[in-house]
C-alpha cells in the first residue's frame, strides 16, 4: 500500500509536470507534445475542441485499445496520469501564466519540462498516453529506454500536424520531441533515486512470457 501510494504521487507529479510543460510552453505555438498532443493540436485547429479535452479524449481512445499489452494495474494509473496531465493543461492555459512570448525559448524550455514529467511517468511503468502507450510496450519487449521508439513513434504525427497547420511546426516539434526523449531516458534509467523503484506492476509482468 505504501508503495502504491507512492507510485501514484509520483504519477500525479509526473502529469502535473508534463501538462505544464505542454500548456505554459508548446501548446500556445501549437507545438505538439507528441503523437497525442499533435492530434490535440488539429482537433482544437479544426472544430475548436479545447486542448484539455481534446488531449484526453485522444489518449483515453489510445489507451483502450492497449490495455491488454500494459496491464490492468498500468492501465488504470496511465488513466490516471493522462487525467492529471489534461487537468493541468486546462488550469494553465490562459494567457496570465505565459512567462515568454518567444517560441523558440518556449520550446526549449517546454521541452525539457515535458521529458521530465513523461520519464517519471514511465519510471513508474504507467505511459503517458498516446503514443507513450506503444512506445512503453516496445521498451519492454525489446528492453530498451522508451525514449527512442517514442520519438519515432511522434514523427509520423508531426508531419501530418505540419502538413495541415504549418511546415516550420515540424521542425520545432522534431527538436522538442528531440530533447524531450532525451530527458526522458535521462530519468528513466535513474536507479539512485529510492522513490523511483517501486513501479506499477502489470506491464512488467508481461515480459515473462516472452
Amino acid at each position: 500500500m505504501v508503495h502504491s501510494l507512492r507510485s501514484y504521487l509520483l504519477i500525479t507529479c509526473g502529469g502535473f509536470i508534463q501538462g505544464i510543460g505542454m500548456a505554459l510552453f508548446l501548446f500556445p505555438h501549437s507545438i505538439p507534445s507528441g503523437g497525442a498532443g499533435g492530434l490535440a493540436v488539429l482537433l482544437n485547429y479544426w472544430v475548436n475542441i479545447p486542448f484539455s479535452f481534446a488531449l484526453w479524449l485522444v489518449n483515453f481512445s489510445m489507451l483502450v485499445a492497449a490495455i491488454y499489452w500494459l496491464g490492468n494495474a498500468s492501465a488504470i494509473g496511465t488513466m490516471y496520469g493522462i487525467t492529471i496531465t489534461s487537468l493541468s493543461v486546462h488550469l494553465f492555459s490562459f494567457e496570465l501564466y505565459r512567462p515568454y512570448d518567444n517560441v523558440w525559448i518556449d520550446l526549449v524550455i517546454g521541452s525539457i519540462i515535458l521529458g521530465i514529467g513523461v520519464g517519471i511517468l514511465l519510471r513508474q511503468g504507467v505511459s503517458n498516453g498516446g503514443m507513450g502507450v506503444l512506445a512503453l510496450i516496445i521498451a519492454n519487449v525489446r528492453d530498451i529506454a522508451p525514449g527512442k521508439p517514442l520519438f519515432f513513434l511522434n514523427g509520423s504525427i508531426f508531419i501530418v500536424t505540419g502538413s495541415i497547420i504549418a511546415w516550420p511546426i515540424v521542425i520545432q516539434a522534431l527538436i522538442s520531441q528531440w530533447l524531450s526523449t532525451k530527458m526522458v531516458d535521462v530519468i528513466f534509467r535513474l536507479r539512485t533515486m529510492l522513490l523511483f523503484e517501486q513501479p506499477i506492476q502489470g506491464w512488467r509482468k508481461k515480459s515473462v512470457k516472452r
